[in-house]
């Protein structure tokens, strides 16, 4: 699996960890092992301009996904599709505005994002309550692996009022580029 970071936002962040959940996630799901996946940080600027482009709303949002190949997640019995998942960008001005509302630490929220990013670009959606319920129990679930697999507690199930450290905040989506919108 070919995971690449580019961190273009002028501020630290754990892109070594954000990579190496990335992999971790992306092998749960049985995403086959010669997939590509590009991750950017970038700043608010940059971010403006993305979501007013690609999305037609003003401001910087945390996170926005760009599918390429449209790759799924396979039945139990499939060989995975090889293939490029897409980009995945992310804005570590927002994700730390936004840790700090929710209780969390900066690293804890770009994971939640990133996790929720890599499943819009596998076709997951949260517009109607049943997709956010399968797109929320998912990432939950694999949060909590990486969690179990890191020895630490720090994600909570979506949907729940963080614990200082824990749990997602629930936003909206979006289409043409998957969003996760600030604020």
């Amino acid at each position: 699996m070919t995971v690449e970071i580019n961190n273009e936002s002028g501020l630290e962040a754990d892109s070594t960890g954000l990579v190496r959940l990335a992999e971790f996630a992306l092998s749960q799901l049985r995403i086959h092992p010669q997939a590509e996946l590009s991750i950017l940080l970038v700043d608010t600027d940059t971010m403006s301009a993305y979501h007013e482009k690609y999305m037609g709303e003003p401001g910087p949002t945390d996170v926005l996904s760009f599918p390429m190949d449209e790759l799924r997640i396979p039945a139990d019995d499939d060989e995975p599709p090889i293939g490029l998942l897409g980009d995945i960008v992310l804005c570590p001005a927002v994700t730390s505005k936004q840790a700090k509302e929710n209780g969390r630490t900066p690293d804890a929220e770009a994971e939640y994002l990133l996790v929720h990013g890599l499943l819009h670009l596998l076709g997951f959606d949260h517009a109607e309550p049943e997709e956010k319920a399968e797109m929320f129990g998912l990432k939950d679930k694999l949060l909590a692996r990486w969690d179990a697999e890191r020895g630490t507690a720090v994600h909570g199930p979506s949907g729940t009022t963080p614990r200082p450290g824990t749990g997602p905040s629930d936003r909206t989506a979006s289409s043409q580029a998957r969003t996760h919108p600030a604020g």
